[in-house]
């Protein structure tokens, strides 16, 4: 697995995963003008029914063949949240191995975020519901009220936390700010992105 957090600029082309082994979410945004739209957002489901790896081969092959098609320059993938449901967050790690074998096949870097740092990406509070994180991703990324799955929702939203935080990074480098914290500056970068979703 490669795992990467050091400064380069956002490519034109990411890919967002939602891992888990129940249901795992992608989707690919891509810079278009400065603004970020939606290339393609999928999921695939495997029933517990299943063996094992024939589970983890479905969620393989999806990011597998995602990456071929649509051929992004970085890959960047939930974390795994342990809270008291162990069980659960196992079962989501191989989801999650399954998903990053596949980007480290293609030889894309992948980054990871916390579910805290995609939810303040995209909504700008850590603790933003399921339904304001759907609302803001539909909001940035130009989309239309039609029916979107959570995890594909979440997915997309984890790339734009790739692309925000990766800007973000890039700014504050620019301006000498040291490290004094990201939120007033992620702050100030969705007010610009809802700003120009405004003027669309």
């Amino acid at each position: 697995m490669t795992s990467n957090r050091t400064r380069q600029s956002a490519p034109d082309r990411i890919l967002g995963i939602d891992p888990g082994l129940a249901s795992t979410g992608v989707g690919v945004i891509e810079r278009r003008n400065d603004t970020w739209r939606v290339v393609e957002a999928h999921e695939v489901r495997t029933s517990p029914g299943m063996a094992m790896p024939k589970r983890l081969k479905r969620i393989h092959d999806l990011v597998g063949e995602t990456i071929r098609e649509f051929r992004p320059g970085v890959v960047s993938v939930e974390t795994i949240f342990f809270a008291e449901n162990v069980k659960s967050a196992v079962l989501m790690a191989h989801g999650r191995g399954a998903a990053i074998l596949a980007a480290s096949d293609a030889n894309l870097p992948v980054f990871e975020y916390s579910p805290l740092e995609i939810k303040q990406s995209v909504v700008g509070k850590g603790r933003a519901s399921k339904d304001q994180v759907m609302q803001m991703v539909r909001m940035l990324l130009g989309l239309a009220e039609k029916p979107m799955s959570d995890h594909q929702a979440d997915a997309l939203a984890c790339a734009l936390a790739h692309a925000y935080r990766t800007r973000l990074k890039d700014a504050i480098e620019e301006s000498k700010g040291g490290s004094s914290g990201e939120a007033a500056p992620a702050k100030a970068l969705l007010a610009q992105a809802r700003r120009g979703r405004r003027r669309r």
